[in-house]
């Protein structure tokens, strides 16, 4: 008996797989119906649901050209891909991306849900909406570097005018602050040059003082030093006539008491009254100076009375003219009057040609740099042909499939649930 019962167990195995075919077989049109049901839900839901769409734009590093004109001003340094990892910093930017929300309202409107403020109606949508595209780090196939933004958004807001208006928006943003930046360092250089020219002023202005306080100076001294020889001059010459006038006088009272009233000589004293016979010419010839007396009383006292007369003694002594001639001289001093008379005195400042040169140049570098192109636009977001949610035909065929394995299921459930006759 336990022999039979071995012997019929594979037996009765192999009929309960057939029989499960043949009930599967048997509720074939359960499964059709509740795969067919299934597919139309999906199908259903494909159609009912909102459409998302998704464009991108992609931006590449500009050329060496487009930046030589920010590069060539010596203040300011920014390599393609340092300009192209910036906008693609600003595009990632909450900020950034908030702004443009704000400054763009109407282009969100079908998104705002009521009783939500602005900034959380943007939160729900930026989660999912902005992708940052990339490069992989990890392949190196020589292309250059680009950095691309992706955006999926429902089918009842303009993707594309948000997409390609935020890369605008982006790009502007960073010009703008590398404008901002070089104006900063423009400012500064200004600042600095007209610090340098206040500071060559004021020096200009103490070496003019300076200088007109030397010269002024040097007046003042040479005037006191040909004020004080003019004095002793003068004293030296009244001096000089006072001890005349003694001298005259001792050699009159000489004089008249030798009873000379004329010029004469020793000699001529000497031979005393001679009677005249004719002609007579004497000639003496002597080193001795002879004494003044022999001039007579009538010319020492005529001398005398010339020089008790006298008021000025200046016109005696030749140097007394040109200390008179000097101090006329000094009386203005031209290159004092020059160095006051000035009227335009940044012409003689060191390096203020080259300081204003700099400073023209600063000022006109903002405006070379206005049509800097710091990235290249390689591709522009275009209306997209479908929609990349939902995907209907691969929504129907997993509907179809789902609802094939819960007929399938189902039916093996029931089966399996269903009483069994006992055997005989």
């Amino acid at each position: 008996m336990n022999a039979i019962t071995h012997t019929l167990q594979p037996l009765h195995d192999e009929i309960d797989l057939v029989e499960i075919v043949r009930g599967l077989w048997a509720a074939k049109f359960q499964i059709i119906g509740a795969t067919l049901l299934c597919g139309g839900l999906a199908l259903a839901y494909a159609f009912t649901v909102t459409p998302q769409y998704e464009v991108k734009s992609v931006l590449r590093p500009a050329s060496l050209k487009d930046l030589d004109t920010l590069n060539s001003t010596g203040l300011y340094s920014l390599d393609p891909e340092t300009a192209l990892r910036r906008v693609g910093a600003s595009l990632d930017s909450y900020d950034q991306r908030l702004a443009y929300f704000r400054e763009n309202a109407e282009l969100f409107e079908p998104l705002r849900a009521p009783g939500q403020s602005l900034e959380q109606n943007f939160e729900r949508f930026n989660q999912n909406a902005f992708k940052i595209l990339q490069p992989d780090l990890n392949k190196t196939d020589g292309l250059s570097g680009y950095v691309g933004l992706q955006l999926t958004y429902p089918a009842d807001i303009d993707g594309v005018a948000i997409l390609n208006g935020f890369v605008a928006s982006a790009i502007k943003a960073e010009h703008d602050r590398v404008t901002s930046d070089l104006q900063s360092i423009i400012q500064n250089r200004l600042s600095k040059l007209d610090s340098q020219i206040a500071a060559s002023r004021a020096s200009y202005e103490a070496q003019k003082e300076a200088k007109i306080a030397t010269l002024l100076e040097a007046d003042a001294l040479k005037k006191a030093q040909l004020n004080d020889e003019l004095r002793a001059l003068r004293q030296q010459l009244k001096a000089r006539r006072d001890n005349r006038i003694a001298q005259l006088s001792e050699a009159i009272r000489i004089a008249g008491a030798l009873n000379i009233l004329k010029p004469t000589t020793p000699s001529a004293l000497g031979e005393g009254a001679r009677a005249a016979s004719g002609s007579v010419i004497r000639t003496e010839v002597n080193n001795q100076q002879i004494p003044l007396y022999f001039m007579g009383t009538e010319a020492l006292e005529a001398e005398r009375e010339a020089l008790q007369r006298r008021r000025s003694d200046d016109f005696t002594e030749p140097r007394i003219a040109q200390i008179a001639k000097e101090l006329q001289l000094l009386a203005h001093n031209r290159e004092v009057d020059v160095l006051k008379q000035r009227e335009n005195e940044d012409l003689f400042l060191k390096k203020l040609a080259v300081w204003r040169e700099e400073a023209a140049r600063l000022q006109g570098l903002q405006l070379q740099v206005l049509d800097t192109k710091l990235v290249t636009i390689d591709q522009v977001a275009i209306e997209p042909f479908a929609p990349v949610k939902p995907r209907k035909a691969l929504l129907l065929v997993i509907g179809l499939v789902l609802g094939g394995m819960l007929g399938v299921l189902f039916v093996l459930l029931r089966n399996l649930l269903k009483p069994q006759p006992r055997p005989v």
